[in-house]
């Protein structure tokens, strides 16, 4: 019984290493290397990991290091990710004309990250519809920026790998040189376009879908309202901030994009190595909070910080922890707290260990490319193609951990059931 309960979770987390492991196997064949030397293990593993995570740290360049078919295998990887391993089985079973048991229910329900099993067929038709409407929209609006820099057979391609990377909230590029959209940072077109891919995909397949529905903004559910008061917040809050810290070598624009891309996408605009101290903070606050759940993004996600923020202040004022008209139940404040520091746990223990193997580069740039990588985000100093080996290793799994939760990684093998003995209670000073 403990086992069946279980099992769709494993099932989950299984069916990302096998793609990982597949993409790292397909990365290092000579077909997919754009030179003679090839790919090695180390950074094929480390490149298909940030693929399916949707995260975009790199270890080698995109553009320069991958044929054309290495790069639509990182394409693939990149959607396999961002739509979930489950999302893509079940888009075939449908097209199969196959149904569904309960076990497989489930299983859907736990990659999606849904609280209800209801109308779960729908919700993933849904989540395809919405993934090709937005991706076929954005390679389209993209086109017009590529076109002037690349032939008409290369601007189509570089237009879906961008539109690709963009709305699955990773930071890929494939025009070479490590250089992101640095060249592109005065195009007003191209980086609305990629912000609003970014800003869309990380919102989530059921905010979006309930945002279309036609339903008066009053009805939306409490998640909606969630999240995008939440991120609102932090897209405005984030764009003041980074304008106020970089000052005049921050445009408005570039501040703007910059607050949309570190919630977990990745690109960059700027030499993001060149921010100040100041600067790179904002961008990693960001980048912890990241996108919302049932996204393609990744981080601890905007409800879990809102949830807990909204618990503190109903302590600092002995009210009950409302919004919006409603209660938000104990249960769900003690999970946001749990995932909470669950996160802090595992950034702060891969710092140590990446701090241990890289002395050479400061406390500052491992933090920092820490806590990208767990929050699957894909920005960076510039120190990823300088890591050790095992230092690659070491990121990757903590893409891993954050693309699936800590959470769901600790509980895989646990017995979830309620203890069947209590204790009587006893307080703790606390502050």
């Amino acid at each position: 019984m403990k086992s069946k309960r279980l099992k769709p979770r494993r099932m989950v987390v299984l069916g990302f290493l096998c793609v990982i492991l597949l993409g790292t196997v397909l990365l290092m064949l000579p077909a997919a290397s754009a030179t003679d030397r090839g790919i090695s293990f180390v950074d094929s593993l480390f490149t298909s990991t940030s693929a399916v995570c949707v995260t975009g740290l790199v270890s080698v360049d995109a553009g320069t290091s991958f044929s054309l078919f290495g790069q639509v295998v990182l394409a693939a990887l990149i959607q396999i990710g961002g739509l979930g391993i489950t999302s893509i089985g079940v888009i075939v079973i449908l097209s199969a004309g196959g149904r569904f048991g309960i076990g497989k229910q489930r299983l859907i329900k736990e990659s999606l990250n849904l609280s209800s099993g209801k109308g779960l067929t729908v919700v993933v038709r849904a989540v395809l519809y919405v993934t090709v409407a937005f991706e076929l929209l954005g390679a389209v609006c993209s086109y017009i920026s590529f076109s002037k820099d690349f032939s008409t057979g290369d601007a189509i391609g570089v237009s879906l790998f961008h539109s690709i990377a963009a709305f699955n909230n990773a930071g890929f590029d494939v025009l070479g040189n490590f250089q992101s959209l640095t060249g592109y940072h005065s195009d007003v077109w191209l980086c609305l376009v990629t912000s609003g891919l970014i800003i869309f995909g990380g919102l989530g397949f059921f905010v979006i879908s309930e945002m279309v529905s036609g339903k008066s903004p009053r009805r939306w559910s409490l998640q909606t309202k969630v999240v995008l008061s939440t991120t609102l917040i932090l897209l405005a809050g984030g764009t003041v901030l980074l304008k106020f810290t970089e000052g005049s070598s921050f445009t408005w624009l570039d501040a703007f994009f910059q607050s949309v891309s570190a919630r977990t996408a990745g690109f960059a605009s700027v030499e993001i190595g060149a921010m100040s101290k100041a600067g790179l903070l904002v961008l990693m606050v960001l980048m912890f909070i990241g996108a919302s759940p049932g996204s393609t993004g990744g981080g601890v996600k905007t409800t879990t910080i809102f949830v807990l923020f909204q618990k503190a202040r109903s302590v600092i004022f002995n009210k009950h922890c409302t919004v919006f008209k409603r209660k938000i139940p104990e249960a769900v404040v003690m999970k946001a707290f749990t995932v909470f520091a669950m996160a802090v746990g595992v950034i702060i223990f891969s710092t140590f260990l990446v701090c241990v193997l890289e002395p050479e580069f400061t406390f500052q740039q491992i933090f920092f490319e820490i806590i990208s990588g767990y929050a699957t985000t894909g920005l960076s100093t510039g120190i990823t193609p300088s890591l050790c080996a095992a230092s690659k290793i070491i990121i990757s799994i903590t893409m891993f951990v954050g693309r699936l939760g800590p959470l769901t990684i600790a509980t895989i093998w646990l017995n979830r059931d309620a203890p069947a003995v209590t204790y009587s209670e006893e307080d703790v000073t606390i502050g």
